[in-house]
């Protein structure tokens, strides 16, 4: 059984977020082992300058990277990262398994992303879109995807 983590900046705010986070969890509860991390964002002024930003996402990165599983296979979901259809997604988690990783670490940064020393440390840098999201959306979405490739994997009805 894979073990997956998610390690995110911030906490759901809505409540619908948090329960479809949970169905999502509850799910997957049965096809692999995951945890999710939840870190506090860097506090930022209302107009933050460049440098505020860059601290910001130094400060984030070195808390993102204390968390990453020894020998975690780290996937981070970034902007310039590659758009996957779900049934790559699914092959690519596959072979990871195969290839002998038994830990998968996705991460999600804060509203300004991730410094280049988490994504340096990426195996896989992935985008969902060329669409901008709330990055507490993206949870419930890659959680999603993350159950959509356990259930190809399976060869179910799920995904069509």
């Amino acid at each position: 059984m894979l073990n997956i983590s998610l390690i995110c900046i911030g906490k759901l705010k809505e409540k619908y977020l948090r329960d479809a986070c949970e169905e999502y969890q509850k799910r997957l509860s049965n096809l692999c082992k995951l945890s999710i991390v939840e870190l506090s964002p860097y506090r930022l002024s209302e107009n933050p300058s460049q440098k505020e930003i860059e601290n910001a996402l130094m400060a984030e990165g070195k808390a993102i990277i204390e968390k990453i599983p020894q020998g975690a296979c780290v996937i981070t979901m970034c902007i310039e990262g590659k758009q996957l259809a779900s049934d790559e997604l699914s092959r690519k988690l596959d072979e990871l398994a195969v290839s002998g990783v038994s830990h998968v670490a996705f991460v999600i940064g804060g509203s300004f992303g991730l410094s280049d020393e988490v994504k340096s440390k990426s195996k896989i840098k992935l985008s969902m879109s060329k669409m901008t999201f709330p990055h507490q959306l993206a949870r419930v979405m890659l959680l999603e995807q993350i159950y959509r490739s356990c259930q190809i994997s399976l060869g179910t009805k799920y995904h069509k």
